[in-house]
């Protein structure tokens, strides 16, 4: 370009990222929203230096897991499968019995299936740490609260 200003573009390398920890109360917020906007963080696109191969994310703690919203009448209908690997070993569990057993896997699925199915999005839910009550254990990383849809 002739007399103009060039633009380069920027390649985060992995120890040029600078991780933050962030707390997402998901209290009476919709599943899929709160879900959206976790995988963001994680995969770090809210950040400048974002790069499709690399790690640029920031930490997530979720609180109050066992309060967050499914519209509709998802309680009742939406489902979750696992399989054992054997013939016959499908179980099928609906969300209102993962609610009352293990609420934080409700966000932690959500969120695992809209981070990239390779070892970086592997790498990438290792970020996201879920908890059902209000209590978590990182004070010491000195998180600061954000709010989410």
């Amino acid at each position: 370009m002739e007399g103009g200003n060039t633009v380069k573009t920027i390649m985060a390398k992995p120890g040029q990222v600078e991780r933050k920890w962030y707390v997402v109360d998901a209290a009476g917020k919709p599943l899929g929203r709160l879900s959206a906007g976790i995988a963001r963080i994680l995969m770090g696109k809210h950040k400048p230096i974002w790069t499709p191969g690399v790690d640029c994310g920031d930490f997530v703690i979720v609180i109050n897991a066992e309060k967050v919203a499914l519209s509709g009448s998802k309680e009742l209908k939406k489902v979750y499968y696992d399989h054992s690997g054997y013939l016959g070993g499908q179980r099928v569990t609906p969300a209102w019995q993962l609610r009352q057993k293990k609420p934080e896997q409700l966000i932690y699925r959500s969120v695992k299936g809209m981070l990239p199915k390779n070892s970086l999005g592997r790498r990438q839910i290792t970020h996201l740490k879920v908890y059902a009550g209000p209590e978590h254990p990182h004070q010491a990383q000195q998180p600061e609260k954000i709010e989410l849809p």
